[in-house]
């Protein structure tokens, strides 16, 4: 029922002339692997534009060459190396305070430097922290770094010093099997997402991890783009038009 309620969802969108705009972000990405191709090929296969959040130290140059060539795809930041610096007795975190503000900072330049030369015009100016988590006094500074939007899990909030171009559906059950949610599951916190609001465009973005991606992950990626492509109430956009929609 859940999957019919998105589409009734989407329906009652086309007939009062409202769309959403869908964007796709995959997380950690370093080297080429065959689960990395599904993803790409799925990309190509709907004409969906993907974001691609690279590690940057570890990013390799047959990555780069691999998605060079890609047009639909983009190459935002995915911290520096997806090292967690907090104590046990919180939650993960690379870009806390732990290390001091002027470190992470610095790495969050180098970061923004690698995947830049690395990917060229593939690279986006768009900041994804590991595990979704950023210390707020970093936020503030990032835009003297070159950053231009800043990407995590959860509805948006306004007022803040750069746009932030969230996900809202997280396909992996990361608190129990550790692969994909089951299918009613995300079509349910997809349709959340579009009954949340009443502005005439809204984002609904969705984060892979394509290396854990099993039959579940892949099952309802493979549904979620034949329903989406044609309905007259999506439109797949690159994270580029989110990152400066006015």
């Amino acid at each position: 029922m859940s999957r019919q309620h998105f589409i009734d969802t989407l329906d009652a969108y086309a007939v009062n002339g409202r769309t959403v705009q869908l964007w796709l972000r995959d997380d950690d990405a370093i080297k080429p692997t065959a689960a990395l191709s599904r993803l790409l090929e799925q990309s190509k296969r709907w004409n969906a534009p993907m974001t691609i959040a690279a590690i940057p130290a570890d990013a390799t140059t047959e990555l780069a060459r691999l998605l060079i060539e890609l047009p639909l795809i983009s190459v935002a930041v995915h911290g520096w190396d997806h090292t967690n610096h907090a104590p046990a007795s919180e939650k993960k975190q690379e870009l806390g305070l732990h290390r001091g503000e002027d470190v992470v900072l610095a790495r969050l330049a180098e970061g923004l430097e690698r995947v830049a030369g690395l990917f060229g015009d593939r690279a986006v100016p768009l900041l994804v922290p590991p595990w979704n988590r950023i210390a707020p006094a970093l936020v503030d500074r990032l835009p003297s770094l070159g950053y231009e939007a800043l990407s995590v899990f959860g509805p948006e909030r306004d007022g803040g010093p750069l746009r932030l171009v969230n996900t809202h559906v997280d396909i992996i059950d990361w608190k129990g099997t550790r692969g994909g949610h089951p299918m009613d599951s995300l079509y349910a916190e997809a349709a959340a997402r579009l009954g949340s609001g009443n502005a005439q465009s809204t984002s609904l973005g969705v984060l892979t991890h394509h290396l854990v991606h099993d039959d579940a992950a892949w099952d309802f990626l493979d549904d979620f783009f034949a329903l989406t492509a044609d309905h007259p109430a999506c439109q797949w956009v690159p994270v580029s038009a989110l990152m400066h929609k006015r």
